[in-house]
């Protein structure tokens, strides 16, 4: 069954920075797309940033020129550098792959969580 595992979240204060990483385990295929999604208490998931294969890149507009997503497509990783972090960063971090074909199929990690202290 594949697996994602992440790492990397914590306690920052506002203005510092952190990296978080996602690993793809036991998978067939390599990922096509690649995603962080965040969910802060009471809110819904949303999007964050996600990656091509090819490493196409799209943000949400709340993290852009901050944010940056970049993979590692020959060991299958994925990862978010926050830079500049904000108490409205504070979330769960949740990392997503999609994998395979016919039909390609989502999966997601159990999260990091990401405390931004003002």
């Amino acid at each position: 069954q594949v697996q994602l595992v992440e790492s990397g979240g914590g306690l920052v204060q506002a203005g510092g920075s952190l990296r978080l990483s996602c690993a793809v385990f036991r998978s067939m295929y390599s990922s096509n797309a690649m995603g962080w999604y965040r969910q802060a208490p009471g809110k819904q998931r949303e999007l964050v940033a996600t990656i091509t294969n090819g490493k196409s890149t799209n943000y949400a507009d709340s993290v852009k020129g901050r944010f940056t997503i970049s993979r590692d497509n020959a060991n299958d990783r994925v990862y978010l550098q926050m830079n500049n972090l904000k108490p409205e960063d504070t979330a769960v971090y949740y990392c997503n792959a999609n994998i395979g074909y016919r039909p390609p199929m989502d999966y997601w990690g159990k999260g990091t969580l990401v405390t931004v202290s003002s």
